[in-house]
Order: structure tokens, then C-alpha cells, then sequence
């Protein structure tokens, strides 16, 4: 008997692991309104949705793009980054055979329209 609630004790935990791993009481990481993985302080979640070649980084480099992209202080500034970006992951796209995916949003736009630039 002992043995079946340590078993079933585990399995939950091993269940609710990826949530716990992902911080933050936000919305998580889906497209709903932008924001993502807790960032409920009015930064903008960079991602799969909205970053060309997300799954052709390294989390390394993921979280240096989320970075560099929360950095940016106009709209003209994200695009350039946006564009430097766009053209290294298709260049690393062409290297491995494959095409570059295009975002499911545009990070930019998102971020001009809720007034995240100056």
C-alpha cells in the first residue's frame, strides 16, 4: 500500500515538472494576447510564434535574442535586429537543408502596439 502512494506521489510530480519549470504565473508560453512565461511586468515574450529560426538556436542563443530584442528602444531599431536576425537564421536554414519558417506574428508590430517603444 505504501508503495503505490509513493508511486503515484512521484508520477504527479514528474506530471506537474514542465509547469513548475516554466516560473512566473503568467499565461504561459501560447500566443493569447503576447506576453508569455510569466511576463506579466509589461515585457514581451520572444519565442517560436514570433522569432524566425527559434528552433535553430541554441537556448543560448534564445535567451541572448530575447535580450537583444528587449533592448531595442524604437520600432526602426527592432526591425533592423529583426532583419539581422531573420537573415543569419536563413543563412543557418540554407547550411541544414531547410527552410525558414515564418514567425506566426511579428514581434515589432506587437511591441509598437502596445506602446513598448518610445
Amino acid at each position: 500500500m505504501k508503495s503505490r502512494i509513493v508511486i503515484t506521489a512521484l508520477l504527479a510530480a514528474c506530471i506537474s515538472l514542465p509547469a513548475l519549470a516554466q516560473g512566473g504565473s503568467g499565461m504561459g508560453g501560447g500566443m493569447g494576447p503576447g506576453m508569455g512565461g510569466g511576463q506579466g511586468n509589461g515585457r514581451f515574450a520572444f519565442d517560436q510564434g514570433n522569432t524566425s529560426g527559434w528552433s535553430l538556436m541554441t537556448a543560448e542563443e534564445q535567451q541572448a535574442h530575447r535580450q537583444k530584442m528587449r533592448n531595442v528602444k524604437t520600432f526602426d531599431e527592432c526591425k533592423a535586429r529583426q532583419a539581422e536576425h531573420h537573415t543569419a537564421m536563413t543563412a543557418r536554414a540554407q547550411e541544414k537543408g531547410q527552410a525558414l519558417p515564418a514567425p506566426r506574428a511579428n514581434a515589432c508590430e506587437r511591441m509598437q502596439a502596445r506602446g513598448l517603444f518610445k
